[in-house]
This record gives structure tokens, sequence and C-alpha cells, in this order.
């Protein structure tokens, strides 16, 4: 086949152009109602609509006992008058998918730093959680908008360049800097939140206190399943480690592949509050998952590479704080970052909020651009670390 002449390349994209406009206003069904295809049949069979609260009153009958019960405009730290159709926890949901913080996830390391086409961001692991958090509250019937907003949320907090990120900022914060506590009680501060909402993001990391939701608690598993089977495949595509590696005990039970050791991992759950009437998991399954979590920071997060990246990561967030903290002036207007005069407590505050939000190409740029960083300092992609 000839290559097409700019000529006809020029036409194609002309015809396409003008039929593409031709559809700005929609095709007239009749006066009432505009369809989005000349041929559009769609309807519901029916003119009755549930609202918010029809649609809560059903959802009661249909929960758990202990499932999180959307309520009016739910419980938030502002009021709010209630959405006409989308439940309280809904619109959280649809809140934190809108939310910059979220967007930027894409932007930020997972277990490499500047991923390749096929490796994890921190945004898709929020996706791939969210996935597993609803297969699981869906089966237990709980609130599975509860549930996706915090495993969609859980991360927001998350600095650029993975956990190293607050390792780097912490030594800046009297409390310290936890993702999961800076991303409820900071960074999404601003969307104005459910409280369980937040607590689940709060406290999705097994370190903290156990959530005050159920949904809460599947995030909690969520989290750990998903990371620890698509860490290990990407590990694997990247020929850091082999499926041959991988223990016998988690290997037989749960197999090498990802789809095979999500559906046990996701059944043992399900099986366990079938049994018990727990969050958990059955404890053959739970020890695999243990020991499979064992084999990833032993061969991927700890290698030496990956030591090697963390402190890159470290010294390149520090030197950004110090550097902000100092120069409060070029911190950009309309974050919500309150006036601080130059290496006072609030301007180092105010840097850390800023430097946290960064997305890790953004903030080896500033590094480049304001501190005379060198490339070769800076933490380096995959390829430069087999």
């Amino acid at each position: 086949m000839s290559p097409l002449s700019d000529n006809q390349l020029a036409h194609e994209h002309t015809e396409r152009a003008r039929t593409w406009a031709s559809t700005m206003s929609g095709n007239a069904a009749h006066s009432d109602i505009r369809v989005a295809h000349s041929d559009s049949w769609a309807g519901l069979g029916t003119t009755e609509i549930a609202d918010r609260s029809q649609r809560d009153a059903h959802a009661e009958q249909e929960l758990a006992p202990h499932a999180a019960r959307a309520v009016g405009a739910g419980n938030r730290l502002l009021p709010e008058d209630p959405d006409p159709y989308r439940s309280c926890f809904e619109r959280d949901r649809d809140r934190i998918l809108h939310a910059t913080s979220f967007r930027r996830l894409a932007g930020k390391t997972q277990v490499f730093v500047f991923p390749d086409d096929h490796q994890r961001t921190r945004l898709t692991h929020a996706l791939e959680v969210a996935q597993v958090a609803v297969s699981v509250a869906r089966a237990l019937r709980l609130n599975v908008a509860l549930t996706e907003a915090i495993a969609l949320g859980h991360d927001c907090g998350h600095g650029p360049g993975g956990h190293a990120s607050e390792d780097a900022l912490s030594q800046y914060l009297p409390e310290g800097y936890d993702h999961a506590v800076w991303g409820a009680d900071v960074v999404l501060t601003p969307l104005n939140l459910c409280l369980e909402t937040l607590d689940g993001v709060r406290n999705h990391s097994w370190s903290r206190p156990a959530p005050r939701t159920a949904e809460g608690e599947v995030v909690s598993w969520a989290d750990r399943i998903a990371y620890v089977c698509h860490d290990f495949e990407d590990a694997v595509a990247a020929g850091i480690v082999s499926p041959r590696q991988l223990p016998t005990t988690v290997a037989n039970l749960c197999g090498t592949e990802r789809r095979s050791q999500l559906h046990v991992f996701i059944n043992a759950m399900i099986e366990a509050a079938a049994t018990t009437g727990r969050i958990g998991m059955t404890p053959d399954v739970a020890d695999a998952l243990a020991a499979f979590r064992q084999f990833n920071y032993e061969q991927v997060y700890l290698r030496p590479a990956s030591v090697e990246q963390g402190r890159s990561v470290i010294t390149m967030l520090r030197a950004l704080v110090e550097h902000y903290a100092d120069r409060p002036h070029l911190l950009p207007t309309g974050d919500d970052l309150p006036v601080a005069d130059a290496g006072s407590e609030q301007a180092l505050r105010n840097a850390v909020t800023y430097v946290g939000g960064m997305t890790d190409r953004f903030a080896c740029r500033q590094a480049v651009t304001l501190l005379g960083f060198k490339s070769e300092s800076l933490p380096q992609g995959i390829d430069t670390l087999r």
C-alpha cells in the first residue's frame, strides 16, 4: 500500500473533522431530548428514577449489619447539603477521582522511578487496590462506594520517589511524615470528605490503628494483596527476579502469575468472612502472603540498586525542602499555603507540603534547575538499575 500524499492526508483530516463537528449538538429524538447517535434506541422502559434517599433505603436492606451506611450529606467536617442522586460516599469517590493529588499519582513511583510503559505507578496501584477491595466488599455486602473511595485515595499523601520520601521529609515535621496520615489530614482535607473515608485513608497501613469501618479494613488487606502481586510481576518483567525464585510455599498455593495469586488471596478473604464473620484471611493463605511479601522485600525493595535509589531520593528531596523553606516566595500562590517568613517553622511545613506533592519528574527537574544537580546524582530509571 503506497503512502498517502499530503493532500490526501489533509482531505481525510478535513472529512473527519467535518464528521466530528456534525455531532456537536447531538441528534433530536423529539423536542424534549437530544441523543448521542442518529440511530440511538436506548431507554429505561420506565420514567421512574430512584433518588438518593430511595437508593439509601434500598441499600439498608442489602448491606451486612456492620457495613457503613450512607446517610444524607454524610459525616463531614464542614456541613453540606446532600446530593439528590449520589450517596455521600459516591460523592467522596468522585471528588478523589477529580482531585489534582489523585492525578499526580500517575507521575509518582510505585517501585521503579521513571517506570516504562507497562510498570505500575502510584495511580495504577490505586486502581488495582480498588479492584481487589471492591471484589471483596461486594461479596461481603459492604458499602462498595466507601470501599472504592478509600482505595482510590489511600496513597494520595505519597511523596515523589516512593517510601524514601517519608524518610526524607519526616525530619522536618514534629509528627513525622507518614503518607497515610498526611494524605488524610493534609492532602485530601480541601475535599471535605466524609470522616469514614478519611479514617480509612489515615489507617490503611498495618502499622497504624485499625480503621473504624469494615470497608477500611478491607482496603488495608487489598493494598497489601495488590502491591505484593503487581510489584513481583513488574520485577519479573524487568529481569530482577524470576518466577522460579518464588518460595515453594507461595508458588504451590498461589501460583507464579498475578491472575492466580489474586484469585487465591481474594477468595481466602471471602472464605474467612463466610466462616468467622470477620475481615481477614484464612491462615494458610495469609502465611503465603506474608512469605510473598518477605520475598519482595529481600529481592526487590531492599536490593542494592533500590537502596541506592532511595538514598538519592532522600538527598534530592531534602535539598528541595531546605531551598524552598529559605525562599518561600518561590512557592506558587493559590495552593492554600499560609504566608510564612523565610526559615520559619511554617515556611518549612509549606516547603514539605509543596515538595511532597511533586511528581518524580518535576522534583528532578527542580533539582536540576534550582539546585544545579547533575543527572548522574538523580534517582535513575530501571534501565540503569538492572
